[in-house]
């Protein structure tokens, strides 16, 4: 059996991002908006800036080839698609006219270019059964999503675009912006006294802005959603048009998805929206992304994981398994989104629980070194956005977990951070839309794990100290077990001689003792659009909070680590039941579900 653990195990390139919006160079690994397809045979991730697209034979383990230089690889949200014997690919670029390329090999080439006729940002092509082309973009909390015929031959548009999804943040929780939902959108009013703000503060005035610029900047201003990335699929005979909202840099990033009868609509909300949607957990997000069948017929939806503390667009690529209810109800299963998970031959249940359960969390921490402010326990706070640092570069920098008592132990995540990384450009800034430098060396992440009893005997239980690869996000698998207490992970190099960053030493594995008890909770309905949930509980680590239409489709899901969390995903005006379910070390404890009502339950 193979395993993986979101964030995907792949090496992540880095970019020298000069954002004009923030001050010097801003260095982060960033790979967002994964098209996945799947294609004679293998498996293929595209994703935002990485000159490089990860190939796979299990969904496991991913390669990295760079493609070919004539492609857009500067351009955002490269999207590809299977159409007969061609994979077509095509690019984002604002203000510019894409161009189309198709080859019947992804790493070889050659690519025929198709040459383009208007510009797009985050597009999406779709061959339907009859082998029609239709082409859907937009990224903007301004414009909608759009779609229109393609000439199969030419790539020319036939006919006019139609506008398809719009942001409505006003009856749809989930598409407010902000963490947890926390920017409602503004009024016309507020929005043009936030400008009017902008331009005193910048000491311009609305005359001297370019036109084009001022729905850009009210928009920015607005806290209006997002409605981006598009992706298309058919499923008996229904056309399903997923979409992301609000926003990448927010821990709500989530894909949305409407139905229709033709592939340029009308469409309708689905029941179950967002149907893509991580707000918890140690990697949060799960917006702008693809849904693939693999090769054994089993529904696959890969998506962007959001870090966002070096820049906003410090992201990852998440995997998870997806399908389609008896009710044509498109779904995504992300209740243990970041734990690992199985791969195995044929039809595989969707809703499968893990096999193995957090270990780590706020365990006992010591490391050989450390700044003030990035002590030893923030590796393991379940947070990707808190690090442990240690103190200097050299090699042989050492983290340890105490789990506190003996257990059988079956996986280790290695997550690496990126901490303030100050060094010169090895390249020259380029780009289109957002001057870059993406580097292309190959780097190496190397390391040693070591477990023990006492904490004074060790043994090796996996040693990368001559690796070849840099895998930020790197995953242990001992399928057997291994009986352990005491894991120490000393790291001898890493990309830039930076001081080594954990966010998270993460162990999963099973306990001796007894599961949570079942969890007792109040569920309350406190406006349209968010739900209050309050929980009591014994013995848990952790809770996940589910909702959905009915009883038996809670698709939606909220890892905490607390007792109390305020829900902003609802959508304005439909029924939902709630369920709490506790886990710790030795299992998962389900609850009870109940309808969720005004006032308390």
């Amino acid at each position: 059996m193979n395993y993986y653990c979101n964030p995907i195990n792949m090496n992540y390139r880095y970019q020298f991002n000069n954002d004009p919006r923030r001050e010097g160079i801003q260095v982060v690994r960033e790979a967002a908006d994964p098209s996945m397809i799947c294609f004679q045979g293998s498996y293929y991730i595209f994703a935002s800036m990485q000159l490089s697209v990860w190939v796979s034979k299990d969904l496991v383990h991913w390669e990295s080839h760079r493609l070919l230089e004539e492609l857009p690889l500067y351009d955002y949200a490269p999207d590809a698609r299977v159409v007969g014997e061609y994979v077509y690919f095509c690019a984002s670029r604002r203000g510019e006219v894409c161009d189309y390329y198709r080859t019947k090999d992804i790493l070889k080439g050659p690519y025929e270019k198709i040459e383009g006729t208007f510009d797009f940002w985050d597009p999406n092509l779709f061959c339907d059964d009859d082998g029609r082309l239709y082409f859907y973009w937009g990224c903007s909390n301004v414009t909608p999503l759009w779609g229109v015929e393609l000439d199969p031959v030419t790539m020319h548009p036939l006919g006019e675009r139609k506008t398809l999804i719009t942001g409505d943040a006003w009856s749809k929780g989930y598409e407010r912006a902000g963490e947890n939902h926390s920017k409602p959108p503004k009024s016309d009013e507020e929005t043009e006294a936030a400008f009017q703000q902008f331009l005193k503060a910048q000491g311009t005035s609305a005359a001297d802005t370019p036109d084009e610029y001022i729905p850009l900047i009210k928009g920015m201003l607005s806290d209006k959603p997002y409605i981006e990335g598009a992706w298309m699929d058919k499923y008996q005979g229904k056309y399903y048009l997923q979409y992301a909202c609000p926003g990448t840099q927010y821990n709500i990033y989530a894909d949305g998805v409407y139905v229709g009868n033709s592939p340029l609509g009308p469409f309708e909300l689905a029941e179950n929206n967002p149907y893509s949607y991580k707000p918890g957990g140690f990697i949060r997000g799960a917006g702008h992304g693809s849904t693939m069948k693999d090769i054994q017929g089993n529904l696959w939806h890969a998506s962007t994981m959001q870090i966002s503390i070096n820049h906003d667009f410090e992201r990852r690529v998440g995997l998870w398994r997806a399908g389609f209810d008896e009710d044509g109800e498109l779904f995504c299963n992300q209740r243990y989104g970041d734990w690992p998970a199985a791969v195995g031959e044929g039809k595989a249940d969707p809703w499968e629980e893990p096999k193995w359960y957090l270990l780590s969390y706020k365990k006992k921490a010591e490391a050989s070194s450390y700044e003030e402010g990035r002590e030893p326990m923030y590796a393991a706070d379940e947070n990707v956005q808190t690090w442990w640092r240690a103190e200097t570069a050299d090699p042989g920098e050492w983290l340890q977990l105490d789990l506190g008592e003996e257990y059988d132990v079956h996986a280790v995540q290695i997550n690496f951070a990126d901490d303030k990384i100050d060094i010169p450009v090895p390249g020259k800034i380029r780009g289109t839309t957002q001057a870059r430098y993406i580097d292309e060396a190959d780097y190496v992440t190397r390391w040693k794990l070591e477990g023990s009893l006492d904490g004074e005997t060790y043994f090796v239980i996996e040693d990368k100290s001559q690796a070849g690869t840099d895998l930020p996000h790197d995953l242990v698998i001992r399928e057997d077990g291994i009986c352990v207490r005491f894991l120490r992970l000393t790291i001898y190099e890493i990309p830039y001689a930076q001081k080594p960053c954990i966010s998270g030493l993460r162990v999963f594995g099973t306990g001796n003792g007894e599961k949570p008890a079942v969890p007792e909770f109040l569920a309350e309905r406190i406006s349209d659009m968010d739900m209050k949930v309050a929980i009591q509980g014994e013995n848990a680590v952790g809770y996940n909070i589910l909702w959905g239409s009915s009883p038996e489709k809670l698709y939606h899901s909220f890892m905490v680590f607390g007792t109390e969390q305020i829900v902003g995903a609802l959508v304005a005006g439909r029924e939902y039941y709630v369920r709490v379910d506790a886990f710790n070390e030795n299992g998962i404890t389900e609850g009870k579900a109940v309808q969720l009502r005004g006032g308390k339950q």
